[in-house]
């Protein structure tokens, strides 16, 4: 029988944390759904709206003004601003849509606020929309988004909405992990050929930095699977 120590770290354990076994389930089923041509686009859309609101609120952050966002089919997007300091805004992107699903993964492991957490990502991207979406493009794509996250509150079946909600953020963190290698192929254009010439820095250096970052955050949630599972 445990003793009064052991017993309050039983009971201090998440009950939202997956199993090891269950985790690596939901990394496989989520890097499967990055790699399908239709299924896989809501969630890249998702990690380039994490991304151009870091840069946004990075913007904000160091004193500049955000005019407005654009968002594409394919994933691409822009945040347009004015201001602020261009190594964090610049830097912002790749490395705020990796700690957004971060976050959201946290958040995936908290039974009692599942539904909130829901509710607090579709209301912040309703809420950029109504600051930042301009064009009908970004429009339809952010309140496509805010479906995505709204529409599962009318389910009532609360292990299906932590799943759920732990595979998106693995989504977005795999998204935000292979997002930057893209920028090994290209030259003149890119958050990493600005940092470039915004510091003494090359591109590529700014290219592992979020890759090191990404890969990081999937750690550190795997760490958290990792911890619990030794306590259970």
């Amino acid at each position: 029988m445990p003793d009064a120590v052991t017993a309050s770290r039983y009971a201090a354990v998440p009950s939202g944390v997956p199993g090891r076994g269950r985790f690596i389930l939901e990394l496989l089923f989520a890097l499967l759904l990055t790699r399908l041509p239709y299924l896989g686009v809501p969630f890249k859309w998702l990690e380039s709206f994490f991304h151009e609101l870091s840069h946004g609120l990075a913007t904000l952050l160091s004193g500049g003004i955000v005019s407005h966002i654009q968002l594409f089919p394919n994933g691409a997007g822009f945040c347009f601003s004015q201001g602020g300091a261009p190594l964090l805004i610049g830097f912002a992107g790749y490395f705020g849509a990796a700690c957004w699903g971060y976050l959201i993964f946290i958040l995936a492991t908290w039974p009692r606020g599942i539904r909130a957490s829901f509710a607090f990502l579709g209301g912040a991207v309703l809420l950029s929309l109504l600051l930042w979406g301009r064009d009908l493009l970004t429009i339809g794509i952010l309140l496509t988004l805010a479906g995505l996250l709204l529409l599962p509150l009318r389910l009532n079946h609360q292990p299906a909405l932590l799943s759920g909600l732990r595979i998106a953020a693995l989504m977005i963190m795999l998204n935000a992990l292979a997002s930057p290698a893209v920028l090994f192929g290209l030259s003149g254009q890119g958050d990493a050929v600005m940092l470039a010439q915004n510091s003494w820095l090359p591109a590529w250096f700014w290219v592992l930095s979020w890759l090191s970052c990404s890969a990081g955050f999937l750690y550190l949630a795997w760490r958290r699977v990792d911890r619990a599972s030794l306590l259970r």
